[in-house]
């Protein structure tokens, strides 16, 4: 269902604007969104062209681009014709920046979110200089190891439970 926009000015709503951005996925991670996420930073009318303003996880992350382009298509297959995506890397995004929810998403879909207690995303090494270990997401077992701090993507390691024995990814705190 599109919106149409009249050159009266009749411009959707930034809640409207902020309920379609929480429908498009991430592209490494779909079943949390760019909102779930916290990339989207800002949503705003200049004039008749709305402005979207973006953080990528880390300014490195392959996937800054699609983001971008999803972000753009939504919008435009809802009628705003004129979108522009301003990319800000200050300040850094932090993984304090996921939603509750997407927390909850990530969590369902099997990868451990981050836990944000510990020095995650630098060594794999808590504040002791032990190996972190995550909830297993699968039984919640805090029995489990890091098998690889490189999962399958960056953002990501590779952990395994030793209780109910699943592998499962870990979403590093940054």
């Amino acid at each position: 269902m599109s919106v149409e926009i009249s050159h009266n000015h009749n411009l959707p709503e930034e809640a409207l604007i902020w309920d379609w951005l929480n429908k498009v996925p991430d592209p490494e991670v779909p079943v949390v969104s760019v909102v779930d996420l916290g990339i989207v930073r800002d949503v705003v009318w200049q004039d008749d062209e709305l402005k979207v303003v973006v953080t990528p996880t880390y300014s490195g992350c392959p996937a800054t681009r699609v983001i971008s382009m999803d972000i753009e298509t939504a919008l435009r297959d809802k009628g705003i014709e004129k979108v522009s995506i301003e990319t800000r890397l200050s300040p850094a995004w932090t993984t304090d920046w996921l939603s509750d929810a997407g927390r909850d998403k990530l969590r369902e879909y099997g990868i451990a979110p981050p836990s944000g207690e510990t020095t995650c995303g630098i060594t794999g090494k808590d504040n002791t200089g032990q190996p972190e270990t995550m909830a297993c997401p699968k039984c919640n077992s805090t029995n489990t190891k890091c098998v690889s701090w490189f999962g399958s993507t960056p953002c990501k390691a590779s952990y395994q439970c030793n209780d109910c024995l699943e592998p499962f990814d870990y979403f590093k705190c940054i």
